[in-house]
């Protein structure tokens, strides 16, 4: 491939003569230089020159010479690091003036952390971190305590960083370095010790700035290495490094006024904002074009590092949300810490805490690395006691079925988009495993005279295990949906399918649930030995769990927006789509084909869509309101969470939602046929999965 302006900086190309035969001692090669000159002279910019079997899928993967994004020669100020040392890039000391010597090591801080951020937003390593030429070469700043010991602990982190994303597997490509440190210098005795620069009255201050640095790296460092304890032992030791590491964030941001003011600075500060120092100077050591040859298969990106306050701000957000994680209880019951998991994702953490959270929860092959799979599974599908000794854990679909729940969990500590993606595959999963179970328990009740136990107990167990299975299922697809909502993939004249599909789902996700929690009380009851029920117990056993209640809220709002935005549409031609493309079946299908494919629910097509919401009237709506039973169950289910802070704000988002919505449709429906200068919209102010709908006169 070849771009108008000439062959790669003057080089000769040579190609071999035949192509079809390997390179080796048989080739003969041959100068193209002047046939690659005479065709940039007649290509104009964009065109190729291809063989046959030059398809368009290699015409993106060619490089492109002389591009500087696409031709990793192009962009090297240096072509090796001795070349850049030589050239005195990264000289030591920094200055012979010791102010200035002091200057620049907070500016060689400074602008590493900024890479480091830059790095964990997904930028390589090469070009960001490792762009510091003294990180390079270690052995060169031995002689500079200072940065010695900051280049060494900054390789640490990295090493530490590097190795809890690895294990997780929550990255797609990163660049990994072999980490290897140079011996430590010898210590001074107490004699030696020097002031830092020869202006004593600037020593306090660069000494509370370079020590605030180094007392961040040194907590930071522990952070990582704590949280990386088996069984979460580290968590409590780890909090209190997090609450260092913020209080000494805080003093290096309080020294930039410090840095920016004393003379060594001059006049770099303009334009702060942008710069990846305090200082506001350009740092030196660091050069991203050294490692960008050594980045093949992939081209060198251009990469914008972040600025210094950005970086500090990441690296706070980074350590409230590490320390979200060091405070959990960790819960042995897997809808605790389903509960956890996406509550944590709510604050939409980085990649680097989300590691950490997936190797705090799945350690061994075990949860926290103590409580086995099975031992997990019987818990949340409230098996009886005496499955603990039960064969049926050593059963290889049940073993498939704890892989599963495993699976689940690294899917949930992903981002948003993958986890979409993987949660609308395994639902499949899922439901093969369903099938699979009742298959083995079928055999296993034909094997009932080789059993341990006798047959209604190996029927209560089947019976609970697939339920439970089952509400996992409708879990996972409700995620599924609400997180398109995060996405933002849906528009608005297809949320009322969505909300259709959401009802549906969380129909059947109550029905499992409730039926769980009756096979679960009924264990119970059948353990206390009770022969005759009291009618107060009767009573109590008949009421709907507040658990199953919660659920309702999100039902009758589903139910209620799906019907609302129906209504509209029949009656006042609202939200219909009336574009060129695709029709509302073939976007029906695109947002829920794996739902479909799966048989979540069964029986539920398009035209269940079409048959439920094509009668949908306003004057209805208004008689049975879905918005007012939601806001009145919400608000009796007050005390049951008054210790769940959590539900607790659900609930009042789910009241917010429904007395705006119930608003809304009475204000609709006293105004008759709609006014033309009436516009009627749906935004996402109380609730993130729940619209709200705003009636205005334009």
């Amino acid at each position: 491939m070849a771009e108008k302006g000439g062959v790669a900086g003057g080089r000769d190309v040579y190609v071999p003569i035949n192509p079809s035969i390997p390179s080796g001692e048989q080739t003969v090669w041959a100068d193209v230089s002047s046939l690659l000159e005479a065709t940039c002279q007649d290509l104009r910019d964009g065109e190729l020159i291809h063989g046959e079997n030059f398809n368009l899928f290699a015409a993106m993967s060619a490089l492109e010479i002389m591009d500087p994004k696409m031709d990793s020669g192009m962009v090297c100020r240096y072509y090796s690091v001795d070349e850049a040392i030589e050239n005195g890039a990264a000289p030591v000391p920094l200055s012979f003036n010791r102010t200035v010597d002091v200057q620049c090591t907070i500016d060689i801080m400074d602008h590493l952390l900024a890479c480091e951020a830059t790095w964990h937003k997904g930028h390589s390593l090469a070009q960001t971190v490792f762009s510091c030429i003294y990180l390079l070469r270690l052995d060169r700043t031995s002689s500079h305590a200072l940065l010695h010991s900051y280049c060494r602990i900054i390789r640490a982190t990295c090493n530490a960083v590097v190795s809890v994303v690895s294990d997780a597997r929550t990255h797609e490509e990163e660049d990994l370095f072999t980490m290897t440190y140079a011996p430590s210098s010898k210590k001074r005795v107490l004699e030696d010790i020097e002031p830092l620069q020869t202006d004593l009255d600037l020593e306090e201050g660069y000494c509370k700035a370079l020590l605030c640095r180094l007392r961040f790296r040194k907590h930071f460092y522990h952070v990582l290495t704590c949280m990386r304890r088996p069984q979460g032992k580290g968590l409590e030791l780890a909090r209190k490094h997090i609450a260092s590491c913020l209080s000494e964030l805080d003093c290096i941001l309080k020294s930039s006024e410090f840095v920016r003011g004393n003379p060594a600075c001059g006049n770099c500060g303009d334009g702060i904002e942008d710069r990846t120092t305090a200082s506001g100077c350009q740092p030196i050591g660091f050069d991203a074009s050294l490692n960008s040859r050594l980045s093949a298969p992939t081209p060198p990106r251009s990469i914008r590092i972040l600025g210094w306050k950005k970086a500090i701000e990441y690296f706070q957000k980074l350590l409230h949300d590490l320390d979200i994680i060091c405070s959990y209880s960790l819960d042995p019951s897997l809808e605790g810490v389903l509960h956890f998991v996406v509550e944590f994702q709510k604050f939409q953490p980085d990649l680097v805490a989300r590691a950490h959270l997936q190797l705090l929860l799945v350690q061994d092959g075990k949860l926290y690395g103590r409580d086995p799979v099975f031992a997990v599974i019987s818990k949340a599908a409230a098996l009886p006691d005496i499955t603990k000794n039960h064969d049926l854990q050593k059963n290889e679909t049940v073993i498939q079925l704890g892989q599963l729940v495993i699976s689940l969990l690294k899917i949930l500590c992903t981002n948003a988009a993958w986890q979409r993606r993987k949660l609308g595959k395994i639902l499949q999963d899922w439901r093969v495993i369903y099938v699979q179970l009742e298959l083995a328990f079928r055999k296993e009740f034909a094997d009932i005279s080789s059993s341990s136990i006798d047959e209604n107990v190996c029927m209560k167990i089947s019976k609970h295990i697939l339920i439970w299975v089952e509400e996992q299922t409708y879990w996972i697809a409700s995620r599924f949906l609400v997180l398109g909502f995060e996405l933002e993939l849906y528009s608005p004249h297809e949320y009322c399918m969505v909300y259709w599909y959401i009802y549906v789902i969380l129909i059947k996700l109550a029905e499992k649930t409730h039926l769980k929690m009756l096979k679960s009380n009924d264990t119970v009851k059948r353990k206390g030995k009770k022969k005759r029920d009291s009618p107060k117990d009767v009573a109590r056993d008949y009421q709907i769990p507040p658990k199953v209640l919660f659920l309702q809220c999100h039902i009758y709002l589903a139910e209620g927006l799906t019907m609302m935005l129906a209504a509209l549409k029949n009656e006042h031609k609202v939200f219909q789509s009336l574009g060129p493309f695709n029709t509302e079946h073939e976007r029906f299908f695109q947002h829920f084909e794996l739902l479909q494919k799966a048989c979540i629910p069964d029986n539920i097509s398009y035209v269940s869509f079409e048959e439920s919401t094509m009668h949908a009237r306003l004057s209805t709506l208004v008689m049975y309101n879905c918005f007012k039973d939601a806001q009145r169950i919400a608000k009796d289910l007050r005390s049951s969470f008054s210790n769940d802070p959590d539900r607790m704000a659900e609930l009042r988002r789910i009241e917010q939602v429904a007395e705006h919505n119930g608003v809304a449709l009475n204000l609709i429906c006293r105004l008759g046929t709609l006014d033309p200068s009436l516009k009627v919209y749906f935004e996402f102010s109380h609730h993130p999965c729940f619209a709200t709908a705003v009636v205005k006169r334009s």
